[in-house]
């Protein structure tokens, strides 16, 4: 019943998970191309022109991201309360949302790598957005294959957390089972 009752509490630190690496992500992409967010998602997500720029990203990667722990969490969580003992379940899915948020980051890295290798001024073509011209295409669309690769990396991550939570469980039985 405890398990149960910890279930909200862990929905707002998935979210927070999330939304921080929501918000630390942007941090890598702006350095990419600030351009992406100036003239895209800063329009986007209506950031106010007088907002530094590096904490408007940090914003719109909190705003984008924070939703992504409530996704998390309607897989992850339920799947949890097999991991046996109150404590265990809780810093367990702790764990859990590390692994998820581990997997989400070398998906986005692993996408930018090959975005850096494949996407050229040929292929990224001429960008515009709202009205503006980008000074570089090709830095813009690496940025953007960042950002559209994190949130598959995401969905794996709710795989490797389920994995997670599947290794989690079976120590526990081996230990259980061992003898003292």
């Amino acid at each position: 019943m405890v398990k149960l009752a910890l279930t909200p509490i862990l929905f707002v630190i998935a979210c927070l998970f999330a939304g921080i690496y929501g918000a630390l992500h942007n941090q890598i992409s702006y350095t990419v191309s600030p351009e992406y967010f100036t003239q895209f998602k800063f329009h986007q997500f209506h950031i106010d022109a007088n907002v530094p720029d590096r904490i408007g990203a940090a914003i719109v990667g909190w705003h984008a991201a924070w939703w992504m722990g409530l996704v998390i969490g309607i897989f992850l969580i339920p799947l949890g309360l097999s991991i046996r003992g109150t404590a265990n379940y809780f810093w367990g899915m702790i764990r859990v949302f590390g692994v998820v948020a581990a997997t989400t980051l070398i998906v986005g890295l692993a996408a930018l790598g090959l975005a850096f290798l494949i996407i050229d001024e040929e292929i990224a073509g001429e960008i515009t957005r709202y009205g503006n011209t980008i000074t570089d295409d090709v830095a813009f669309a690496r940025a953007g294959t960042m950002h559209d690769f994190s949130y598959l990396g995401g969905l794996i991550g709710i795989v490797t957390g389920a994995l997670d939570i599947r290794r989690q469980c079976r120590k526990q039985r081996s230990s259980a089972s061992a003898p003292s």
